[in-house]
């Protein structure tokens, strides 16, 4: 169990020196042909406050960038990566976070590697679990034989269980969080988790009641705040701190919540 409790820090300094520029590439493929699979369903618009980091670089290698947009029915998706791949690590994201109109569960997921691959995926709840049996009925429990038969059908992978308490906090009961070898076995299962979940996520929000005017604000408010904590605390941003320093990767954060948002949110438009 101790092994499956070291941060990523320390998996990628244990490792050394490993080129995942192969797996590099088809995470960023499989994010950017769900990114553009969003955008055809969603009206979205960038936000100008990422267009500074549209692309960012440190010395000796590593490289990024952030794309935010919004729109009327989407409050922040995050179109990003991060990488030194040459060196091991690599960390690409597809986050999408509705607007306050449905209930509907967030869309989160990051792809990584540190040298192995590495994937989280889930549905990021908007209400609480244990008290609210319909929201939990609909959304999470019928999928907990699926979440199930993975973890027993595919004995390459490795939990990936977090030293944050809070990290751990954040994951919903049926979210996926493993490392893998980064071979084909793994981009063939990330692949079809990734693309099934999107494709449940868009059924749900068309299928979606729309919450009262009267509580889109509340809801607004807790999902930035959830946001915000979720990408202030993750241990991970260390290694934005090594590769591009302290500053850039507060600015980075700001940019991954929506510190310096200029759209407007979708229930004050």
């Amino acid at each position: 169990m101790s092994q499956n409790l070291k941060s990523v820090q320390e998996y990628f300094d244990e490792a050394g020196p490993t080129d995942v520029t192969a797996l590099f590439t088809d995470w960023k493929a499989l994010i950017d042909r769900l990114a553009a699979k969003v955008q055809t369903r969603f009206a979205l618009e960038r936000d100008p406050s990422s267009e500074a980091f549209e692309s960012f670089s440190a010395e000796n290698g590593p490289s990024g960038s952030v794309r935010a947009y919004s729109g009327p029915e989407i409050d922040w998706m995050i179109h990003s990566h991060m990488e030194n791949a040459a060196m091991g690590f690599v960390n690409v994201h597809l986050t999408i976070w509705l607007g306050p109109q449905v209930r509907v569960p967030h869309f989160g997921m990051a792809l990584g590697a540190f040298p192995q691959g590495w994937l989280f995926l889930d549905s990021v709840p908007r209400s609480n679990l244990v008290t609210d049996l319909d929201y939990y009925d609909r959304y999470y429990g019928p999928f907990n034989e699926e979440w199930e038969q993975v973890q027993a059908q595919n004995d390459f992978i490795t939990p990936f269980v977090s030293r944050s308490a809070h990290v751990r906090a954040s994951l919903s009961p049926i979210a996926y969080c493993f490392m893998a070898p980064g071979d084909e076995r793994t981009t063939n299962l990330v692949t079809e988790l990734a693309e099934r979940q999107l494709d449940r996520w868009l059924t749900w929000v068309e299928e979606a009641e729309p919450v009262p005017v009267e509580e889109q604000a509340a809801l607004a408010a807790q999902d930035e705040a959830a946001r915000r904590a979720i990408a202030e605390r993750d241990p991970a941003n260390e290694m934005g701190d090594r590769f591009f320093g302290e500053e850039k990767t507060q600015q980075l954060i700001r940019a991954l919540w929506g510190g310096d948002r200029v759209l407007p949110r979708p229930h004050l438009r």
